[in-house]
């Protein structure tokens, strides 16, 4: 399967692996496809609910977080270094909550927030920079795409990694910082006035 870089990129992908560890999310998903609200552009009619204010039941929220689970659970058991493994065990537990009480709906952000995420350009990665999920050196893989998150400028991640994280939780994995799903345009009232006054002289 193609890397979202190899994707951005239109890289034909080889047959040979990038990377030892990494995230095989195609079950995750599969199945976010199949609860999260149709009224995002990336759903196609295919994947769309009947009921477009259908919200997921409890069993598919939970399954959701389980599926996520499982992934950081089999990292954390060959995790390359004590930090890893007790990041990844934080995470685990973190996802045990919302497994075994899942919210009322996908507390994520969309899809098309994670796809807006500020890329970090290749050449201002160090040698020994890794992902804090997988625990690889970014620039092991020739197609690395790694992202940077709005909280801090050091919480950078394989978007590959952190992109199943940031669609189920929405939150940072480092800092557990709530992330914007978008950004509003604040309009200054002295800005609002000021065309109110215009107009009356129009």
């Amino acid at each position: 399967m193609a890397t979202q870089y190899e994707i951005e990129h239109n890289i034909k992908s080889s047959s040979t692996p990038h990377r030892r560890r990494q995230v095989d999310m195609a079950s995750f998903t599969a199945h976010l496809s199949t609860i999260a609200p149709s009224n995002t552009s990336s759903t196609t009619p295919l994947e769309a609910h009947n009921n477009p204010h259908a919200v997921p039941n409890p069993a598919d929220l939970s399954a959701l977080f389980r599926l996520l689970q499982d992934q950081m659970g089999t990292l954390a058991t060959t995790a390359p270094n004590p930090e890893n493994r007790h990041f990844l065990e934080e995470l685990v537990s973190v996802l045990e909550i919302d497994v075994s009480n899942p919210p009322t709906s996908i507390p994520g952000v969309s899809q098309e927030f994670v796809d807006s995420l500020e890329r970090v350009n290749r050449k201002t990665l160090k040698k020994d920079d890794t992902c804090p999920i997988c625990a690889e050196a970014y620039l092991d893989d020739k197609y690395c795409l790694v992202v940077e998150l709005p909280c801090h400028h050091s919480h950078r991640f394989d978007l590959e990694c952190v992109g199943p994280w940031l669609r189920s939780k929405g939150t940072c994995p480092l800092c557990r910082k709530e992330l914007e799903k978008k950004k509003e345009v604040v309009k200054d009232d002295s800005e609002e006035e000021g065309e109110d006054m215009m107009g009356l002289y129009a």
